[in-house]
């Protein structure tokens, strides 16, 4: 049956001189040339990037032994590999899109802030701006608070779960679906991962923040946007009708479905990454480097098993080129 998708055996798909020269270093670690990336052959040639950045999700780190697939350990020598390979492409920052750790069998919230300073360290690794989306494991055992005080969200309020920023002529929104239906916010294990919602205050804040963006819109959330399911936020309809309703929003980028997906609703397209956490060794893991195209077109270039897309100009009421550069 055909799914749509391609292989890195296609040969649509390459390696690229980047990759390649990038990955020599980390072939002495065992690290596969062939599966470190698959890039479409052709997506940006002849095209300038107005915008670079990285993504990475679900982590899941925890000084825990392996279950359900998941190799929580790992993911220390993952997220190295791929801070590596950001800090080497420059991108412009680096952005987590949420579950960044993991907890104990029996859990305990010393432990976990522990592993969540740890997991921070490697990140930080990283010598531009990085930021961070919450995710319902990272209050498994901690409260939002406890989680915010010990990571760094570059250039924004340490207090905020949700919050915006701009780069390159771009606005980017950072949501937090971390909410149960009754408005509470999910705090020491106290929630159901099934029960994610944007509350009323956030959506209002939200609308505005739109409103007063001067350039094309990235946004980036753990839950999803695009589907119903139990991995989807309850009130996504109400979120993407203001999305659709700015006239500004190009792409939404989401994590919590480990093994991700694409979707295209009403010109907005939505990319759901592979997650880190899952599988053993240093090619079971995935990341990517987004460039957004002057022509307002975007190429996910996915490392390791994070598939790569290119993403057609979206019709946007702001033009790309009328934004500034910088």
């Amino acid at each position: 049956m055909n799914t749509g998708r391609r292989s890195c055996d296609s040969p649509s798909w390459i390696v690229t001189r980047r990759v390649f020269l990038k990955a020599s270093a980390l072939l002495a670690a065992g690290a596969g040339l062939s599966q470190l990336s698959c890039a479409v052959k052709t997506a940006a040639k002849g095209k300038r990037a107005t915008c670079r950045f990285g993504i990475v999700t679900d982590c899941h780190y925890a000084d825990a032994d392996a279950r359900i697939g998941r190799y929580y350990r790992e993911s220390l020598v993952k997220l190295d590999e791929c801070v590596e390979l950001m800090n080497a492409e420059k991108v412009g920052f680096l952005i987590e899109l949420g579950d960044f750790k993991d907890e104990d069998a029996k859990p305990a919230e010393e432990k976990t802030i522990s592993y969540l300073r740890v997991i921070e360290q490697v990140f930080q690794k990283f010598t531009g701006p990085t930021y961070h989306v919450l995710g319902n494991h990272d209050m498994d055992s901690i409260s939002k608070t406890q989680f915010l005080s010990n990571v760094a969200n570059t250039g924004i309020d340490p207090t905020k779960s949700y919050y915006s920023f701009d780069s390159k002529g771009f606005h980017f929104v950072v949501l937090d679906a971390n909410y149960r239906s009754d408005g509470a916010e999910y705090d020491h294990g106290n929630f159901d991962w099934t029960d994610a919602n944007i509350p009323q205050q956030q959506l209002t804040w939200l609308s505005e923040d739109l409103t007063r963006a001067r350039g094309p819109v990235i946004v980036f959330v753990h839950q999803l946007l695009a589907e119903a399911g139990s991995h989807s936020i309850k009130n996504a309809e109400e979120v993407r009708s203001i999305l659709e309703s700015s006239g500004k929003v190009a792409a939404v980028f989401q994590g919590h479905k480990h093994d991700g997906g694409y979707s295209q609703i009403e010109g907005i397209h939505y990319y759901v990454l592979k997650a880190v956490v899952e599988g053993s060794g240093r090619e079971n893991s995935a990341y990517a480097i987004v460039d957004i195209l002057a022509d307002g077109g975007i190429v996910v270039t996915g490392y390791r098993k994070a598939e790569s897309r290119v993403m057609a100009p979206p019709l946007l009421s702001r033009p790309l080129a009328d934004n500034p550069s910088t």
